[in-house]
């Protein structure tokens, strides 16, 4: 059975960084796209950033772009969103999930999906 577990959540102040994490078990992802997507309270679900099957390439919302780094080690079967300069409007949950598709932004093209960790940004 397949699982993406993200961890790192929290709450931190306005300016501070966090550190998420997505691990996957059940399968290998080192030739899938991996993606972040993020849901504000009320608000629907978006896309954060995406990272190619190599690492090579990486595609960010205009609203996290040199804020936020995406990675991944493929020998550990993970995924990591590094989130610096927190703003409150980046609280939400944020979701891990995996696309055979190349680095896709729409969330029907991400089969896999993690169950969410909760970020609080406080002003």
């Amino acid at each position: 059975q397949v699982q993406l577990v993200e961890s790192g959540g929290g709450l931190v102040q306005a300016g501070g960084s966090l550190r998420l994490s997505c691990a996957a078990s059940g399968r290998t992802f080192s030739s899938y796209t991996w993606g972040w997507f993020r849901q504000p309270p009320g608000k629907d679900r978006e896309f954060v950033a995406a990272i190619s099957r190599s690492g090579e390439n990486t595609f960010y919302a205009d609203s996290v772009k040199g804020r936020f780094t995406i990675s991944r080690d493929n020998a550990k079967n993970t995924v990591h969103l590094q989130m610096n300069s927190l703003k409150p409007e980046d609280t939400a949950i944020y979701y891990c999930a995996t696309s055979a598709a190349y680095l896709p932004i729409a969330s029907p093209n991400y089969n896999f999906w993690g169950q969410g960790t909760q970020v609080t940004v406080s002003s």
